[in-house]
């Protein structure tokens, strides 16, 4: 019997009438009536970016996918990426999303005797893949407004020590919305630059901020960078990202990659397509998000015992903070499915505040968002009453 490790992890709760929690996800995909806002995912264009399609369908067509593509990505794409970001400089290694390229990375960089700086709330994946490969993860306590609801460079200086080896900044933040501003990466910068400290920049949610800023600008060779097609680019079903830093710091990913045989050569098609077409639609999907969340705004302030910690959000979730109206997020959440809309507790994304707040994506059509309004401000008056 193999006997597995143990690893920092999410709670992982399975619903009432489910074997597991993947039955239970399978069985909200499957449901097509079903509000997507659970996920972070992006529905908001790709129903009228042709070009897009027309990419993914002629690879297909072509019956190219029965080779195998370059191993590190299509130099188009590459090229492409890095010209987003403004880092043509940079090296590049394409992948199987940010999350992939995450692990790649605290893999390359860790090792036993070293500690990472995580925030809670956060992305507690990453968390987990920290943990394989360094002794300790310190897991700081972010939910305050004294300090923005975000991992602030006063922080990491008070739980930093010479061992200390990767900041994870996941800018936005996933799942509250904060963001850092251009000082505050530069402090980053510096701390990482004084110390020869790694800043793991997971930058997945960048495009819906109104600005953003990279710590690969500012400290280049202690700064990794994952970016993702998951979310501006609506393409979160087809796994693909990559992971952009130094060459030198690539070369070392590059020593502990898992697929030496290429990425989906399909969604790189797709993806080619989307970043030549993002000036089309970049300033109508941030703007709608942005509409969607005074949706959620309004209705919230509407509401006793129930705010949002963060407003606006730099990204395309947030948090609604349920503690004081004595509501548990995992009943919340439970409640909202049964009237067909997906969201997430927040244990999914903390350990230590996870008991006071459910997470919410918006971006989706407003109608859609407004279903979400009507149903909180109901599920909030039936669940106080218990």
């Amino acid at each position: 019997m193999i006997q597995g490790k143990k690893y920092a992890k999410a709670k992982k709760v399975v619903p009432d009438g489910y074997e597991s929690v993947n039955a239970f996800f399978e069985s909200v995909f499957e449901d097509k009536e079903m509000i997507w806002m659970g996920q972070n995912t992006n529905e908001l264009h790709f129903g009228y970016n042709e070009d897009v399609h027309k990419a993914m369908i002629d690879c297909i067509l072509s019956d190219e996918y029965n080779m195998y593509p370059p191993p590190e990505g299509f130099t188009e794409l590459q090229s492409l990426i890095l010209k987003d970001l403004d880092l043509e400089d940079m090296d590049i290694f394409v992948n199987a999303g940010a999350t992939e390229a995450i692990y790649l990375a605290f893999n390359a960089i860790l090792s036993p005797e070293d500690n990472v700086i995580t925030p809670d709330p956060g992305y507690l994946i990453l968390d987990n893949f920290a943990s394989r490969f360094a002794g300790e993860i310190r897991s700081v306590p972010i939910y305050s407004e004294e300090n923005q609801y975000k991992l602030t460079p006063k922080l990491v200086r008070e739980n930093m020590d010479e061992n200390t080896k990767v900041i994870l900044l996941i800018d936005p933040l996933n799942p509250l919305g904060s963001s850092y501003t251009e000082e505050e990466i530069i402090e980053f910068a510096e701390i990482a630059k004084e110390n020869d400290i790694i800043l793991m920049h997971d930058i997945t949610y960048k495009d819906f901020a109104q600005e953003h800023f990279l710590a690969a600008k500012y400290a280049p060779e202690n700064t990794v960078s994952a970016f993702s097609f998951s979310k501006i680019f609506g393409m979160a079903g087809l796994r693909l990202g990559a992971v952009v830093s130094t060459p030198e710091n690539i070369d070392a990913i590059r020593n502990v990659i898992i697929n030496d045989v290429g990425t989906n050569m399909i969604a790189q098609c797709g993806a080619i397509a989307a970043l030549k077409s993002k000036p089309d639609w970049i300033d109508r999907v941030k703007q709608t998000t942005l509409d969607n969340q005074k949706i959620i705004k309004e209705c919230v302030d509407e509401i006793d015992g129930v705010f949002l910690p963060v407003y606006p959000s730099s990204a395309n979730m947030m948090a609604i903070d349920l503690s004081g109206a004595g509501i548990d997020p995992e009943d919340m959440s439970t409640y909202l499915i049964e009237k067909k809309v997906f969201t997430r507790q927040g244990s999914y994304t903390s350990k230590r505040f996870g008991d006071r707040y459910l997470r919410v994506s918006f971006s989706i059509a407003p109608e859609k968002v407004k279903v979400f309004a009507r149903e909180f401000k109901l599920a909030v008056e039936a669940l106080r009453t218990k």
